[in-house]
């Protein structure tokens, strides 16, 4: 009976592979980016996974103790903390006079576009300044004991977030594999980084264009792409150029620490996103935090349990966003108090003048949750990723409200696909808004069109999060997928677009093209020569 179990024993242990047990150092990115990356840290420590987290000493979003991960905690103030957003809201007069000139003509458009940037991009550098960044890292880069910890430590793997170039850095100081998560740049969207990139129906992050552009709008987003390359090369290379030749090397250009990633887990998927060629090492994990609707807390499911035959309608705008200008909410909170459905708003402004009996303002709500609730007919967002993600997930379809970074790229995309509605912020009345939701509520096309996505999404061989772990751990297992990564970054321009080959083509048909009309000419030389003679 002995020898029989032993059997048993020895034969599942051949049959059932072993579970790797990895080190894994992760650099997030604050905000909604660490909601979605403590989702992938959380399932990594479930599969048995120790993760260690570096954060800022003034971390909005990242705590310091978790059961989940460890965390190394840099003595430096990064300032993407909460104290820094609500401000925002007082610019917006300022970026709705940017908006409306965007409307005037091309060329017009294109200048506003770099005025946009500029203005635009001082919200993006507050947050993810290139010298606090170059402080956080050198920081840690000149800190002995943390660094030597950290190599005793035997990391197997960087997961980093790719807005900024931290966790690059370090993976290739350290020599360790990297993974990104999300698939945005400090200068743009990574696919443009490692794999070909066709403007002519690519649409770039803030042309809100999709992959059917007209003439005009191919010279736009052309133009962009310009503006970007140049930005890149003026401004962002610039600030790590120091950094970078001190602890990597005078060989090493920033944007090849990107393109040398061994994986990119983006979160889309082609049900969203405009189809495009894509690389071997990108993983798609579109809506891979998404999970079917828990129970609602007994307040919140006896306010929607109210609303009866006409159902819910639910509104956030993120986790930056969560007050507004008083006569833009006022607006708001006036349409949706004409409506026969019950609002639940995630709101921490002062209350509105107009709120009426049937909105609930809550500073927080669970909206995976309330998305699938039975009762929700309408989700009214900012147009972030997360939430886009959550909506195709449950069916519902959308009323975009973007304000900054690619919310208004992320609601377009919903709208061209007839499951939402693009409204304008920074035009926004009571009546349009109000039109808005009522074309949306009856127009049943747009609940079969986002019905018909979550469908396509769900329709998958592995569950996204399943597939991103896979990969994950595939990385570890092998130390790096390099067989998977594109060595093509590491061609000069010229050979990348094959320029040297064209002009080698050309001078050698022109060579062929001259040799024979040298040789014609020679003949009909001779040919007129032996005509003169014999005449």
């Amino acid at each position: 009976m002995f020898l029989f179990f032993a059997t048993i024993i020895c034969l599942l242990a051949v049959m059932v592979p072993a579970v790797l047990s990895g080190n894994v150092l992760v650099f997030p990115q604050e905000g909604s980016h660490w909601v979605n990356m403590r989702v992938l840290v959380e399932e990594l420590h479930s599969r048995g996974h120790d993760v260690t987290v570096i954060r800022a000493a003034d971390s909005w979003y990242i705590s310091q103790t978790s059961p989940h991960y460890q965390t190394v905690t840099l003595d430096v103030a990064f300032g993407a903390n909460e104290s820094f957003f609500p401000p925002f809201c007082g610019r917006m007069d300022l970026y709705k006079c940017t908006v409306k000139m965007q409307r005037l003509w091309l060329w017009i458009d294109i200048c506003v576009l770099c005025l946009t940037a500029v203005h635009g991009g001082k919200v993006l550098v507050y947050t993810m300044d290139g010298s606090q960044w170059v402080n956080m890292i050198k920081w840690l880069l000149d800190n002995k004991e943390i660094m030597q910890s950290i190599k005793d430590t035997n990391f197997d793997l960087i997961l980093s977030d790719p807005v900024a170039p931290f966790g690059a850095i370090m993976a290739n100081y350290l020599k360790l594999p990297l993974v990104f998560n999300v698939r945005w740049t400090s200068h743009g969207e990574g696919h443009f980084e490692i794999a070909p990139s066709p403007l002519s129906y690519i649409p770039l992050m803030g042309t809100q264009f999709s992959d059917r552009m007209s003439f005009f709008q191919r010279l736009q987003n052309v133009l962009t792409f310009g503006f970007m390359k140049a930005q890149l090369a003026w401004v962002t290379i610039p600030s790590y150029d120091d950094l970078i030749k001190k602890y990597l090397g005078p060989d090493i250009e920033y944007t090849s620490l990107f393109q040398a990633a061994d994986l990119w887990l983006m979160r889309v998927d082609f049900v969203f996103e405009f189809p495009r060629p894509t690389m071997p090492n990108v993983v798609y994990m579109g809506g891979f935090q998404c999970k079917p609707a828990k129970p609602l807390p007994e307040h919140l499911e006896e306010f929607a349990q109210s609303s009866g035959e006409h159902g819910l309608i639910i509104m956030s705008l993120g986790t930056f966003i969560a007050e507004l200008p008083p006569d833009l909410a006022d607006e708001i909170a006036a349409a949706f108090a004409k409506l026969p459905q019950k609002v639940i708003w995630r709101y921490k402004g002062a209350k509105p003048a107009t709120l009426g009996n049937n909105t609930l303002l809550v500073d927080w709500m669970p909206q995976n949750d309330l998305l699938g609730h039975p009762k929700t007919k309408l989700f009214v967002a900012h147009g972030g990723t997360n939430g886009v993600q959550e909506a195709i997930y449950h069916g519902v379809p959308v009323i975009g409200l973007p304000l900054i970074f690619d919310q208004p790229d992320n609601v377009r995309r919903l709208e061209v696909r007839g499951a939402g509605k693009v409204l304008d912020f920074f035009t926004l009345t009571e009546e349009i808004f109000s039109q808005g939701i009522q074309e949306v509520l009856h127009d049943p096309s747009y609940r079969t069109n986002m019905q018909r996505l979550s469908r396509l999404h769900r329709d998958q061989p592995m569950k996204p999060m399943d597939t991103a772990l896979f990969w994950i751990e595939f990385v570890m297992r092998h130390k790096g997928a390099a067989h998977l990564r594109t060595e093509s970054y590491k061609l000069p321009w010229y050979s990348y677009h094959s320029v040297d080959v064209v002009l080698f083509l050309t001078a050698t048909v022109l060579l062929i093209i001259l040799t024979i009309i040298t040789v014609f000419k020679y003949l009909f030389t001779k040919v007129c020569k032996r005509k003169v003679k014999h005449d």
